[in-house]
C-alpha cells in the first residue's frame, strides 16, 4: 500500500434499520481495516457479516428501525462515542444516518469526525423532489417529473401523461410512515395509475417521473469524495451492467469505465450546490437526446464503492479518512475495466437480464480484475455468514428474490405492484 492512514483515528460504520446483509459496510471495514485503522460498527446482532469481519475491533449491537426520534439516535451515537473513547470518523451507509449527522453537527462534532456540510443539504438531496428542484435550478438534466398534491391532481395528470411512467416515493424517509409505493414502480397504463393512486391518501407522497426505456438508455455510476471547498479529491465513473431488482435497484455487477463528460458534470453540480463529503450518484444516459439524467443522489457511501479505487489505492472511504485526519490524498488514475460483483444478487439478476435480452453497450468484453463484494481471502467469515443467513430456515431473503423476479414487468398494469428498487445501494 503506497500510503498509511492515521491509525490513531478509528472509523465507525453508522447504519439505521434492519438490513444485516449489507456488503457496503463490510467493504468499508475491510478498506480501512487493511490499513491498520481500528474499525467499529453498529450492527443488528452479533452474527451479521460485518460483526464477524476479522478487521472489526468491536460491533455495537443496536437494533434500530429507522423510525426512532432523532434525539434518541443522537444520544445512542454519543454513547458509542464515549465507549470508543477517542475522536472517530463516522461512515454512514444510509440516508437516515447521513441526514442525522448533518442535522446534528454541533452536538456530534468533537466525539466524531465528519465532513462539514450545510445542515439541510443531505436531506434535500435524498428527497426526489428536492433533487429535482436542484437539478432544474442548476441546469442538470433529469427526467421530467410531476408532484401531485391530491388524487384530483393525479387524475388531471393521467389525462395528458405519456405511459409508461415511473412512480417513486417523494421523500427518502419512507420508513417513518407507510410508503405510497414499494420503491421504483413502473406504471404501464392510465388505469393502473388511477388504481394505485386510490391508496395514496389525500396528499400523495409520490413523484411521477418520465420513464427512460432501458432499450434506449445506459445506467452509469459516479462516486467521489469532495473536500471543504467542494473540490474532488477522488472521483470515479462506471457503468452498471446489472442491478437487483432488475434495472432499478442495487448494483449487482458493474465495471469501471472512463467518462470525462460525466465526471465533469458531477463535479460541476457538486461545486454549484456546495456539497462536502462522499457522493454516490445514479445517472441514466438517454440515447434519444444524448443527455446524462440524474436519477439519485446518495449523500453517503454507496454499497458498491469498492468497485472504485485509483492506482494509489485510494477509494472514497479512504479519501475521507485521509482528508479528515489532515493527510494528503494520493492522486492516481482509476482502474479502468475493473469489475465488481455482488454474489448473492448477481445470479438472479443475470437470469432476469438474460430473459429480457438486455446488454450494456459500454461494458468491457473482459475485466482487468474482479472484486467480489463478500468473498475475500483475507476475511472469509463475512462471506460464509452471508450464506448462512441467506439460506437459514425462516429467512425471507430468498423468497424476496424469487418474488421480485416473478413480478417482473407486470407492475402498474392495474394490479398492485411490488418493489422494483432498493433503498440501500
Amino acid at each position: 500500500m503506497p500510503f498509511d492512514g492515521d491509525r490513531e483515528v478509528p472509523g465507525l460504520i453508522v447504519k439505521f434499520g434492519d438490513y444485516p446483509l449489507h456488503h457496503g459496510g463490510v467493504g468499508a471495514i475491510r478498506s480501512l481495516g487493511r490499513l491498520g485503522i481500528p474499525m467499529y460498527a453498529i450492527t443488528e446482532d452479533r452474527y451479521t457479516p460485518a460483526a464477524l469481519s476479522r478487521y472489526l475491533r468491536r460491533a455495537f449491537v443496536w437494533p434500530t428501525t429507522g423510525t426512532e426520534e432523532p434525539e434518541r439516535l443522537v444520544e445512542g451515537l454519543l454513547r458509542i462515542g464515549r465507549r470508543i473513547g477517542r475522536p472517530t470518523v463516522l461512515i454512514p451507509t444510509d440516508e437516515e444516518a447521513a441526514v442525522l449527522i448533518a442535522e446534528h453537527q454541533g452536538v456530534l462534532r468533537g466525539p466524531f469526525l465528519f465532513p462539514k456540510v450545510d445542515a439541510g443539504l443531505p436531506r434535500l438531496l435524498a428527497s426526489k423532489q428536492g433533487l429535482h428542484d436542484l437539478c432544474v435550478e442548476h441546469g442538470i438534466p433529469s427526467p421530467a417529473a410531476s408532484f401531485p398534491q391530491s388524487y384530483d391532481d393525479v387524475v388531471r395528470f393521467a389525462e395528458k401523461a405519456r405511459f409508461p411512467l415511473v412512480a417513486k416515493n417523494r421523500e427518502a424517509f419512507v420508513r417513518r410512515e407507510r410508503p405510497a409505493v414499494n420503491g421504483t414502480t413502473k406504471i404501464i397504463t392510465r388505469e393502473g395509475l388511477l388504481t394505485l393512486a386510490r391508496d395514496w391518501g389525500e396528499r400523495p407522497g409520490v413523484i411521477l417521473q418520465e420513464y427512460l426505456p432501458r432499450e434506449e438508455a445506459e445506467d452509469w455510476i459516479v462516486h467521489g469524495y469532495f473536500d471543504q471547498s467542494s473540490t474532488p479529491l477522488a472521483l470515479f465513473t462506471g457503468v452498471k451492467v446489472r442491478s437487483w431488482p432488475p434495472h432499478a435497484g442495487m448494483t449487482a455487477n458493474a465495471y469501471v469505465v472512463d467518462n470525462p463528460e460525466l465526471a465533469d458534470l458531477a463535479a460541476r453540480f457538486i461545486k454549484q450546490i456546495g456539497f462536502t463529503g462522499i457522493i454516490d450518484l445514479d445517472l441514466r444516459f438517454d440515447r434519444r437526446d444524448g443527455q446524462y439524467k440524474l436519477l439519485d443522489f446518495n449523500p453517503r457511501m454507496g454499497a458498491q464503492f469498492r468497485l472504485f479505487e485509483n492506482e494509489s489505492g485510494v477509494d472514497v472511504v479512504r479519501a475521507m479518512h485521509l482528508d479528515l485526519t489532515g493527510r494528503a490524498v494520493p492522486e492516481g488514475e482509476q482502474r479502468v475495466g475493473h469489475r465488481y460483483i455482488v454474489e448473492n444478487i448477481d445470479l438472479p439478476a443475470l437470469i432476469a437480464y438474460h430473459r429480457s435480452g438486455y446488454t450494456t453497450p459500454h461494458a468491457p468484453a473482459r475485466a482487468t480484475g474482479t472484486e467480489l463484494a463478500w468473498l475475500a481471502g483475507d476475511d472469509l467469515r463475512p462471506f460464509f455468514t452471508m450464506l448462512a443467513r441467506l439460506v437459514r430456515p425462516g429467512t425471507k431473503h430468498l423468497y424476496r428474490l424469487w418474488q421480485t423476479n416473478r413480478r417482473g414487468s407486470s407492475a402498474g398494469s392495474g394490479k398492485r405492484p411490488g418493489s422494483t428498487d432498493s433503498t440501500t445501494k
